[in-house]
């Protein structure tokens, strides 16, 4: 789509309030409706508009498998260490009171929101990995 330059220039002017608003619901997902997931899938299709538009190839140079790869993992981790953490401390899987010593409250939003930053991550990277390897593949 190189001599599309309406649909490049929107995709570019688009990109920057898609990722506000990924960024957004990802930060009031504890108290709002929205987190991890649609956060993850709102920023998963910022980049697959950008991928359309210029081109698988330039996709995987401005965000390489590799770096999907660890997105991935480092999602799950952050979302089982919260996990395991009650766990380590004689307490609940997930469970969140422990993060603060001061405060239940804080606590619980400390945990809700690492948990919906390890979905965040999780489910954005995978959503573009599967993007990757289907738009990649040869028919």
């Amino acid at each position: 789509m190189t001599h599309h330059i309406i649909l490049r220039v929107i995709s570019i002017l688009l990109f920057p309030f898609l990722l506000t608003f990924a960024i957004e619901i990802q930060m009031n997902g504890e108290s709002t409706p929205g987190g991890g997931f649609q956060a993850g899938a709102i920023l998963a299709t910022a980049v697959i508009l950008l991928a359309q538009i210029f081109g698988l190839k330039k996709a995987k140079q401005w965000l390489p498998l590799d770096m999907i790869k660890a997105f991935t993992c480092i999602g799950i981790l952050i979302y089982a260490g919260t996990g395991f953490a009650g766990i380590a401390m004689k307490s609940a899987f997930l469970d969140y009171h422990l993060f603060s010593s001061t405060s239940t409250q804080s606590g619980q939003q400390l945990g809700i929101f690492l948990v919906e930053l390890g979905v965040g991550l999780s489910v954005f990277s995978v959503i573009v990995l599967f993007y990757y390897l289907f738009a990649g593949r040869k028919a």
